[in-house]
């Protein structure tokens, strides 16, 4: 699992697939560039969380009755969504020492693999474990692939929105986890990644970051994207401690065309934005 080379990226590329791994879940999207389109969208959440061993075997059995996904891709990003990561400045990154960073909040084998990105906005370095197994059969699959993690993709794209408050929290949420990301004015303050089973648990984790960070929840912004609808219970709890609550407003230019369950594109936040930042990223 390797970069793809400059003269391989230099092809012209129609069909793409992003495919977004967790041990929750697992999401599929092709994208024909030609025709700004994505023709095809699978989403399965699973029961109860799964062994890396047993994501594999869900996986292999999704192609094994999926024609549109057996056909070949021109260019495969994976996106692994998992919380065996951590963060730091770039300034003081050292590849040598990738593990090193993670054994403070990650209990990490002798077998693993570690993997980073650099994200150029903020300049930071995320370094994480990921799912080799998975990675080694989309390599029998596809050849050569981008990979990423799920915070890479979240924090890139947050570095481009435009807030009209001073300080936002962003939340992207999952089946019974969830990403949250702070930024003021701009910097980035905090990004962590939490699991929760109750709407309490939720907004416990939130009320408690505030209150670490020593904002008001009268004042700051939260925005949300992923899986949440303003009918849920989970927001009309959020909406009771926190005034200023919104959706992510889309700015995605894709058609959607799928002859499948129909994809609602805030939803689909990280596996979109995949698509979008080709250049983004550098992952070793």
């Amino acid at each position: 699992m390797t970069q793809q080379q400059n003269s391989e990226k230099q092809k012209k590329i129609n069909i793409e697939a992003s495919i977004q791994v967790s041990l929750n879940g697992l999401s599929f999207c092709l994208l024909d560039r030609s025709l700004n389109k994505i023709f095809h969208y699978r989403k399965i959440n699973f029961r109860k969380k799964l062994t890396p061993a047993d994501v594999l075997q869900q996986i292999k059995l999704v192609y094994a009755k999926d024609s549109k996904l057996q056909q070949k891709a021109d260019k495969l990003t994976l996106i692994f969504a998992n919380d065996l990561y951590t963060l730091l400045p770039h300034i003081f990154f050292n590849e040598e020492n990738a593990s090193d960073y993670l054994k403070f909040n990650t209990k990490i084998l002798q077998t693993d693999f570690v993997s980073h990105d650099i994200i150029s906005k903020p300049q930071i370095v995320n370094t994480y474990i990921p799912f080799t197994n998975i990675s080694n059969y989309f390599f029998d699959l596809y050849g050569e692939f981008d990979y990423k993690h799920s915070i890479t993709i979240f924090l890139e794209a947050l570095s481009e929105i435009k807030s009209n408050s001073e300080t936002t929290f962003y939340i992207n949420n999952n089946e019974r986890s969830f990403d949250l990301a702070v930024f003021e004015n701009g910097k980035l303050l905090l990004c962590n990644t939490f699991f929760y089973e109750t709407k309490e648990d939720f907004i416990y984790y939130v009320l408690f970051t505030a209150e670490q960070l020593k904002k008001d929840p009268n004042k700051f912004q939260l925005i949300f994207m992923g899986e949440i609808e303003k009918e849920s219970e989970l927001y009309r709890m959020v909406y009771i401690y926190i005034r200023n609550v919104d959706f992510f407003t889309d700015d995605f230019k894709f058609k959607v065309e799928t002859e499948e369950k129909p994809m609602h594109l805030r939803n689909e936040f990280i596996l979109l934005k995949s698509f979008d930042h080709e250049n983004s990223f550098r992952n070793s």
